[in-house]
């Protein structure tokens, strides 16, 4: 729910949004703190915002994007080629609805600077940044309205402001509540809010020059809609980003105006619709506006009156990072290397000639384990890693267009009720050169004394998962790798990849073996004698110093190093600690290498933990019984690289 606004009814800023605004010009107006200009080789680089991607438009070019959902800072710390350019997206919070065939709060301001979009209330498309300093710019994100008072004497709350506070602040004004039934009138803001029914009030004023003489330029959003004169009747919606709210129509509820759609953030989103107005015959509507859409909430309806509180806004910006020769996954820029990042499957391709050798790391998906669910069950193995490849010799001499798929493999999945879980997919890189295959990790064995069968081997796979035991004399071998065994050459490996086999269960014992994992092609370690003891997955593998891009999402290795794939579960323990069954070898249970999971044990509270998503890691065994259930095996990735 949205707090109430601190603007005024009027249009413009009200003296708190001034006192808010001179803060930003005092204190970062120098650039955000910065005093020294400094030009860079290559594009801008800085951090922030609660998601950040890249990708690739159709000529070609690379874009870089941040998004705020909640209010932080985007900080500067490189200005280079291709541009010092920043484009942004401002969109304030919503107003809510008003009460009793209440106004549909209208939404957000929109200010946007993207080429080919357009501001919000049909205004002109504003300028791009250009920076001049380095340093941290705040994000202020303005929370949505609330929906008016049960009363109907005060109209739906306003939103609050969003700001970019460039060294020139960029402010939205937060959208106007919707009018209340005894109201005389719904708010301005951003977008106007919706006249409510039964006493003919209009809609209120978006922020546009053309219809709110002395407005700030430039406009925002358009007005809401005029309620009706009397009963039975309807009220008018909220104006929207992309057009004015409805006049009332008979009495059923009318739509608010339409938002924008922008691809800021690589596809495109509408945001900034305003809500609808409430009707006089019982239609539902008072509905809450999505978060982080900066759209209106709809008015109230008679009867029942629910009203909903307005979406709070959202900041994006981005800049180009270059050109790319091809388009396919997530694409970044570093040490003269263009690096495609798959982490779903998808394609590379170009319209474009392409004359390149190119370095890859294929990684299947990591195993899944089991669940070891029936009373008197011991530890699970832990799940194996998908094997790796690590090729640099992958010459393309391609016309365009062209085009070939990359397949990402999922992790395998836990099993139930005893059963065993699944082996992790393959990744797949259909090279037109010939078509690479990274077998998915194995699933670790499974021990369920209510069977047959009582106790299972690990599966073989790209690395094996390891094996079970339950009890007795009778400990299961963990699951062959597919991969090669090392020594090998980085850069050129055999024709299966890397992927150690599976570490056995315990002799005599109750833990389950770790599953293999992919550095030097070790095994997974084999369970200990002692009952508490789950076998460690075997270590991940570090990929080459051409992916270690400092801004990378690979996973962490020994001590304070990183850049980590494919390490194998750990197995479950049956009357374990905290320190038992430690994914990918790793020196404790809090930091496990690669991304595996670690084992789950039996008493306490330990459960088995899931191979992290795009590590090709295995997942930890359960330990045994009803509290320990197994885990999910790590999805896998694809890193294609060329020189820049």
């Amino acid at each position: 729910m949205g707090a109430r606004s601190s603007q005024s009814r009027g249009p413009g800023l009200n003296k708190s949004d001034g006192h808010l605004l001179e803060y930003f010009r005092n204190t970062f107006g120098a650039g955000g703190g910065g005093t020294n200009f400094v030009v860079g080789t290559g594009p801008i680089e800085a951090t922030g915002g609660n998601t950040v991607s890249t990708y690739t438009t159709a000529p070609g070019l690379v874009y870089k994007s941040h998004v705020f959902t909640s209010s932080g800072a985007l900080n500067v710390s490189a200005i280079g080629a291709p541009t010092n350019t920043i484009e942004y997206l401002v969109i304030a919070g919503g107003g809510g609805g008003g009460y009793d065939v209440g106004g549909g709060g209208g939404a957000g301001g929109y200010r946007s600077s993207v080429s080919g979009e357009s501001t919000g209330g049909g205004g002109f498309l504003e300028s791009t940044v250009t920076l001049s300093s380095l340093g941290s710019f705040p994000v202020v994100i303005g929370a949505g309205g609330n929906g008016g008072p049960a009363d109907g004497t005060v109209s739906g709350f306003g939103g609050s402001p969003s700001t970019l506070a460039f060294p020139s602040s960029i402010v939205s004004q937060g959208g106007g509540g919707g009018g209340g039934r005894e109201t005389d009138n719904a708010e301005v803001g951003g977008s106007g809010g919706g006249g409510s029914g039964l006493n003919g009030n209009p809609g209120a004023l978006g922020n546009r020059v053309t219809d709110t003489p002395g407005s700030p330029a430039p406009t925002q959003g358009y007005p809401g809609g005029d309620g009706a004169p009397s009963p039975p009747g309807s009220a008018g919606g909220g104006g929207g980003a992309g057009g004015a709210g409805s006049d009332h129509s008979g009495v059923n509820p009318n739509p608010g105006g339409p938002g924008l759609a922008s691809l800021i953030s690589g596809s495109s989103i509408t945001r900034g619709v305003g809500g609808a107005g409430g009707g006089d015959n019982g239609q539902p509507a008072g509905a809450n506006a999505a978060a982080n859409t900066g759209s209106g909430g709809g008015g109230g309806s008679r009867p029942g009156n629910a009203r909903g509180s307005g979406g709070s806004g959202i900041v994006v910006v981005r800049y180009e990072l270059g050109t790319a020769k091809a388009s396919g996954g997530s694409v970044s820029f570093y040490n003269g290397k263009t690096i495609h990042t798959f982490t779903s499957s998808g394609a590379f391709a170009s319209n474009n000639a392409f004359n390149e050798t190119c370095e890859c790391i294929i990684v299947g998906g990591g195993g899944g384990t089991s669940y070891p669910s029936a009373s008197g069950a011991h530890g699970a193995g832990g799940g194996g890693a998908g094997a790796v490849y690590d090729r640099d010799n992958i010459a393309l001499n391609l016309s365009g267009p062209w085009t070939f798929n990359v397949t990402v493999g999922g992790g395998g999945a836990k099993g139930s009720g005893g059963s065993k879980g699944s082996n992790g997919a393959n990744s797949v890189v259909a090279f037109p050169t010939g078509t690479l295959t990274a077998p998915g990790g194995g699933a670790g064995g499974v021990s369920y004394p209510g069977g047959p069968p009582y106790r299972t081997v690990g599966n073989p796979g790209g690395a094996g998962g390891g094996g079970s035991n339950y009890g007795g004399s009778e400990p299961k071998d963990g699951g062959d790798g597919d991969g090669a065994p090392w020594p090998g050459t980085p850069g050129n490996d055999p024709g299966s990849g890397w992927g150690g086999d599976g570490g056995n269960g315990a002799i005599p014992g109750y833990s389950g073996g770790g599953g293999g994992g992919a550095q030097n092609g070790t095994p997974g370690f084999a369970a200990s004698p002692d009952p508490s003891g789950g076998g460690p997955g075997g270590g991940g593998y570090l990929v080459p110093t051409t992916y270690r891009d400092p801004g990378s999402t690979l996973q962490p290795g020994p001590g304070s190093s990183t850049f980590y794939v494919a390490g194998g579960g750990g197995g479950g323990t049956y009357n374990g600690s905290a320190t038992d069954g430690v994914g990918g070898n790793g020196p404790d249970r809090s930091t496990p290498y690669a991304g595996a999971g670690n084992g789950g044990y039996r008493t306490g509270s330990g459960s088995a933990i899931d191979g992290v998503a795009n590590s090709g890691s295995g997942a930890g065994g359960g330990g045994g019984g009803n509290g320990s259930p197994g885990a999910d095996g790590g999805s896998g990735i694809v890193l294609i690289a060329y020189p820049t």
